[in-house]
């Protein structure tokens, strides 16, 4: 697993609405393939976001969130993105 934090502007609920359909498209690409598990801001307050990924490298993930329209409109604040080693969850488990 690998972990995206992006660190928000403090009023990004009053900046975000021309750039977020867009945000949500320039992710569906890694949903499609299942690689991005989970995401979602962190509330409250709105000061960041959080990505899970399964089966993507940070490398690559690093380069894509470069592009990220929030990114680009100076809405993030930091970028961080670390490997995370997942011990417990329903993913790890086999169904039955």
């Amino acid at each position: 697993f690998v972990v995206l934090h992006l660190g928000y502007v403090p009023d990004i609920l009053e900046k975000r609405a021309p750039y977020r359909q867009a945000h949500f498209e320039h992710w569906q690409p890694w949903v499609k393939t299942s690689q991005l598990r989970l995401a979602g801001a962190m509330v409250p307050p709105s000061d960041g976001a959080m990505f899970v990924f399964r089966g993507a490298s940070v490398d690559a993930i690093e380069e894509h969130a470069k592009d990220d329209p929030y990114v680009k409109a100076g809405l993030v604040t930091s970028v961080r993105v670390r490997p995370w080693t997942v011990v417990l969850g329903a993913d790890l488990c086999p169904k039955e």
